[in-house]
């Protein structure tokens, strides 16, 4: 199969190592530094006992035609970045070419191929004009959640902090040929790819702590151990956690894990710094809207309270490095 890693970020490095080494033919896009280490020295990879393999040469290409067909794109840039790529993106979605999102949050898809109440409905947190809903034909997309937690220490250093779960799904929820396929190459990977039958509930354990200790972590720069043992801090999670849930609930999804197990996932996590907090202190925008607006968002369509999660997201706001250049919910550039 030929994959494309669309931004080689930590996950979508961690996802291009295992697949080069399971035999996968591999091109990894990137701009900037990013791709100018990948090109000279190729892709280190330390894993989370501090072992470190090296993947060189690797194939890094800054535009889709570099590489030309995929058989599979893999779109790992973070949510909020993916509107200034979307000319790129087309590029690479020719012909059959399928397409895997695994962005935290709520996805801009989430209510297309929908049966419910809200089908077809637009989130303008993450599609603030419908250009993304437009231009990205659904019938393309395979959803993924993206359990890993990793780190990019430098331009073509990547750590594995831990986990290997990430769960695939149409999005109108019948397993399909696609699905196994691109499940099985994970697989062999090194990776568990279960095809889910209810991607949209899996989304939702996985937003349901993105939405709390993200913004918290940025808030606060404390890591997810951290937020867990102090008192104010894991008391706001709970909260946030809680005004969640009752919205997911209004919304027909019910979470598989209850509060005080998915709070002791997180702490298992250690102190590892969350993505928005690395963003935040590399003087990088914030992925707040598909994180934290999108479920706001949510919580004014079903009549749900929201109180908390608006408070947390104004002081996320207020702290985010990209406020100054884009509105709440809008997009920056992906270099």
């Amino acid at each position: 199969m030929r994959v494309l890693i669309f931004g080689s970020g930590a996950i979508g490095s961690l996802i291009g190592a295992g697949l080069i080494e399971a035999g996968a033919d591999v091109a990894l896009l990137d701009r900037g530094e990013q791709f100018s280490a990948l090109r000279a020295r190729g892709l280190r990879l330390i894993d989370s006992r501090g072992r470190a393999r090296q993947l060189a040469p690797v194939t890094a290409v800054r535009e889709p035609r570099e590489f030309g067909h995929a058989d599979l794109v893999v779109l790992a840039v973070k949510a909020h970045q993916i509107r200034s790529a979307l000319d790129l993106l087309e590029t690479a979605l020719a012909g059959d070419t399928n397409l895997l999102t695994m962005q935290n949050g709520i996805p801009w898809w989430y209510f297309q191929r929908h049966t419910g109440r809200y089908a077809g409905h637009v989130l303008r947190a993450v599609d603030d004009d419908g250009e993304l809903t437009r231009r990205i034909d659904s019938r393309r997309i395979v959803g993924c959640i993206a359990y890993p937690a990793a780190e990019l220490i430098e331009p073509g250093v990547v750590r594995h902090v831990e986990g290997d779960r990430f769960p695939i799904g149409e999005l109108g929820g019948q397993p399909s040929p696609r699905c196994q396929a691109i499940g099985g190459l994970f697989e062999r990977a090194g990776f568990k790819a279960p095809v889910l039958q209810d991607l949209r509930a899996e989304i939702w354990l996985k937003a349901w702590g993105n939405l709390a200790f993200n913004p918290v972590s940025a808030v606060t720069g404390m890591t997810m151990a951290e937020i867990c043992r102090a008192p104010e801090t894991r008391g706001l999670v709970i909260r946030m956690m809680t005004e969640a849930e009752d919205i997911a609930r209004r919304l027909g999804v019910s979470l598989r894990l209850p509060l005080d197990k998915r709070l002791a996932g997180a702490e298992r996590v250690g102190h590892h710094k969350t993505s928005m907090l690395q963003d935040r202190e590399a003087g990088r925008s914030l992925e707040i809207g598909a994180i934290l607006g999108a479920v706001i968002e949510l919580g004014e369509m079903v009549d749900a309270r929201t109180e908390t999660l608006r408070a947390v997201f104004d002081l996320t706001r207020a702290v985010d490095p990209g406020r100054s250049l884009t509105e709440p919910g809008a997009g920056t550039t992906f270099v």
